[in-house]
């Protein structure tokens, strides 16, 4: 194997390991809560877990694809792997709930750089009428990552602490960054980095027979207050870590000025601030009760200020971060508008069907995520036969067909009875979802590729990624606000106990049975919108993608 495929290989495990940390806070957040003081009725304090780690992936996601394709795919890679372990690092040593948040940012940023990157890697290694099936295959560990990590979060918790799960990430991410610098003697300024980290893992834990010795205790003793941070191995913790930045800024000094020189910082900080607003204005939602949170008007206005001025501004810079014309052809701002759909009606299967699975059902949270794991395990396997197929049929034909299937399987599910899980149709109906969403990941990312020019592929990568994530944002509340609707709309026309069952009304079988019918049916309503937008995005895929999409080579 050449050295550019195994970097592809190392890329594609690390893609697959951090998305995998993406889906593994689902079985640990009750117990991450815990561990931060947060009792399980604080759900909503807990919230910036989630979004923090979603702000980090999306906000940053194009500035590191533009990087990529400054600086080259392997140096990123290796930054966003240990960005995440440090990231995992913070994560696992914090004890409180801004240092949990920010541990999450971190893993949120570096785990979503490393997907631009090794698509445009890809695209390097292949040329155009190639790459459907690496690019599935890429599509495939990616989307093999949310199978994985529920299951190595409950491996993981049913043996160990939750702080495990984020140490397990340290270890992994810095062998696989190890492993793509080709295992070389460290500079000095990796030497003080790592001394650095050191620092601040004994900083955070704070390990009871160093801090409760007489002697070995003293760098554990607080300034002031309780915080850990302000102690004397916290300012050791800081120099080391500001003469580490000073290194590297003085080794990485003629690269930084190319960098500086190529990159748009004033353009990549209004479109993250734009998508900032866009992310917390959904994120930090809760979905059973509201469409946004309640500051999510004030950040939508936020966000379309600077969306407004990065527009303007990318007009007058020369050097802008997505040149002007870069998504003129139909395929690339077409697989853009795709992305995004396919987000909405994704969401609607990742959030909903364990909605319905517990609600028709009972049982708990791991119920839920089995029946899931049914629609799960299919992505992965259409993700590789719709890049094998791209080298034989149109990317639109493939991404209609695939987008056509989930959209009818939404239909098929927006009709199910309370029963229907108990019976083996709903697997079907399930795999052939999952199956169809798969089929269209390698023919949307084909088509941007081949039609942008090589020099941004890291950008438009990361372009496809963040429309996808921020779809999945915007279709849960709004699925979420069209299912509340229903389920108001038919739970005001109910009776109440007294009427129903005037001798037993505290045991009334109807009134139960017509809730839980109401119930079923705002699910109904979800299903149905996530099947007009999965049908939606299957005509545009059809007509937008075309044959190749290959303007460019």
């Amino acid at each position: 194997m050449s050295s550019a495929r195994t970097r592809l290989t190392l890329a594609s495990i690390a893609v697959a390991f951090a998305a995998a940390d993406t889906y593994v806070v689902v079985l640990a957040l009750p117990d991450m809560m815990s561990g931060v003081g947060l009792s399980a009725d604080q759900l909503q304090r807990a919230a910036p877990i989630i979004s923090g780690f979603l702000l980090g992936y999306i906000a940053v996601l194009p500035l590191i694809g533009r990087i990529a394709d400054v600086v080259g795919r392997t140096p990123v890679l290796v930054g966003a792997l240990l960005l995440f372990a440090v990231g995992s690092l913070v994560t696992a040593g914090a004890y409180d709930l801004p240092l949990v948040v920010t541990g999450r940012f971190l893993q949120g940023v570096g785990g979503g750089g490393l997907v631009p990157a090794t698509l445009a890697l890809v695209a390097d290694l292949w040329p155009a009428e190639r790459r459907g099936l690496p690019l599935g295959v890429v599509g495939a560990v990616q989307e093999l990552g949310s199978v994985l990590g529920p299951l190595l979060g409950a491996v993981v918790l049913s043996v160990a602490d939750w702080r495990y799960i984020f140490w397990l990430n340290l270890v992994v991410a810095v062998v696989l960054a190890l492993m793509l610098r080709g295992w070389r003697w460290p500079p000095p300024s990796a030497v003080v980095g790592v001394l650095a980290c050191v620092a601040l893992g004994l900083t955070l834990t704070a390990p009871e027979r160093l801090a409760s010795g007489v002697t070995l205790g003293l760098p554990f003793v607080p300034f002031t207050g309780t915080s850990r941070l302000l102690t004397p191995i916290g300012v050791v913790t800081l120099a080391l870590a500001l003469v580490w930045f000073a290194l590297v800024l003085w080794r990485t000094r003629s690269q930084l000025h190319g960098l500086l020189s190529q990159v748009d910082l004033v353009g990549a900080l209004m479109l993250a601030l734009a998508l900032a607003g866009v992310v917390l204005a959904f994120a930090t939602a809760d979905p059973e009760k509201q469409l946004m949170s309640p500051a999510g008007p004030w950040l939508l206005v936020a966000a379309a200020v600077f969306a407004i001025g990065f527009v303007v501004w990318q007009r007058r810079t020369p050097a802008a971060i997505v040149p002007r014309g870069l998504l003129g052809a139909r395929p690339a701002w077409g697989s853009l508008v795709v992305s995004f759909l396919i987000g909405c009606a994704l969401i609607a299967a990742l959030v909903d069907v364990p909605v319905f699975a517990r609600t028709t059902q009972g049982g708990g949270q791991l119920a839920a995520a089995l029946v899931l794991l049914r629609f799960l395990i299919a992505l992965p396997v259409g993700a590789v036969v719709g890049g094998w197929l791209t080298r034989r049929y149109g990317l639109g034909l493939i991404t209609g067909v695939g987008l056509g299937l989930s959209g009818a399987m939404f239909v098929v599910m927006a009709f199910w009875s309370r029963t229907a899980l108990d019976h083996w149709p709903a697997t079907v109906v399930l795999l052939v979802c999952g199956f169809g969403f798969g089929l269209a990941l390698s023919p949307l990312n084909t088509a941007m590729l081949g039609a942008t020019p090589s020099g941004s592929h890291g950008l438009v990568s990361a372009l496809v990624v963040v429309a996808r994530m921020v779809g999945m944002l915007v279709g849960v509340s709004a699925l979420t606000a069209i299912g509340l609707r229903r389920y108001y709309s038919i739970a005001d026309g109910i009776k109440s106990p007294n009427e129903l069952c005037p001798s037993t009304p505290a045991h009334c079988r109807p009134y139960v049975d017509a809730l839980l019918d109401a119930a079923v049916s705002q699910v109904h309503a979800i299903f149905a919108g996530a099947a007009v937008c999965a049908v939606l995005a299957a005509v545009l895929g059809l007509y937008l993608l075309g044959r190749s999409g290959t303007a460019h080579t």
